[in-house]
């Protein structure tokens, strides 16, 4: 069985999306500055993308992500024509969705979907992408193995937090790997249990 892996982009002062989110701009004024160096030419970025997305069985989304990106994605998911499944975590299916698309909208809970991403990722790891809320309830739950960021050289001074509210307990990371690159510092950590 593969790892599950909460994964995201973030400013230097911990924001997953900035200020003024809009359904126009759903990573807020100047957000997308969080995945430039996905975009960009960075071969260490590139084969970073690369190296993880062959390891990627199964994403789980959260239904905000899933409703500010789908126009993006499109049938395919954001993996694009790799096509890996994503399971939509929400309280109600949309009434409709890309005709041959990729999702699966969950409305039992987190465990359910992890449940089925993993049936569907095989001997694949699985991806909690987002948003702040979903990553917050899976490492509450204690459901996530390791968690990668990719940090951006921005600073938003205001946005949405990713670890804004973990609760009182401490959770103990354990250093994996960090790729210092000119676009941003890929750092990857195991949760210690």
């Amino acid at each position: 069985m593969g790892k599950v892996i909460a994964d995201i982009s973030m400013s230097l002062d911990g924001f997953i999306a900035a200020s003024h989110r809009t359904p126009e701009e759903p990573m807020g004024r100047g957000g997308e500055k969080l995945h430039e160096w996905a975009f960009g030419e960075d071969e260490s970025s590139r084969e970073l993308m690369a190296e993880s997305g062959a390891k990627l069985g199964a994403l789980i989304a959260g239904r905000r992500t899933y409703d500010d990106s789908v126009r993006f994605w499109g049938a395919d998911g954001p993996m694009g024509p790799a096509r890996r499944p994503v399971f939509v975590v929400t309280h109600q299916a949309p009434a409709d969705s890309p005709a041959d698309g990729v999702y699966t909208f969950v409305t039992d809970g987190i465990e359910s979907a992890l449940e089925q991403a993993r049936a569907a990722a095989g001997e694949q790891d699985v991806a909690v992408m987002g948003g702040a809320d979903l990553i917050q309830r899976f490492l509450a739950a204690g459901l996530v193995d390791e968690i990668g960021i990719h940090l951006a050289p921005v600073l938003f001074g205001s946005g949405l937090r990713l670890f804004g509210d973990l609760g009182e307990g401490h959770v103990a990371l354990e250093p994996i790997e960090v790729v210092d690159t000119r676009v941003a510092v890929h750092m990857r950590y195991r949760i210690r249990r």
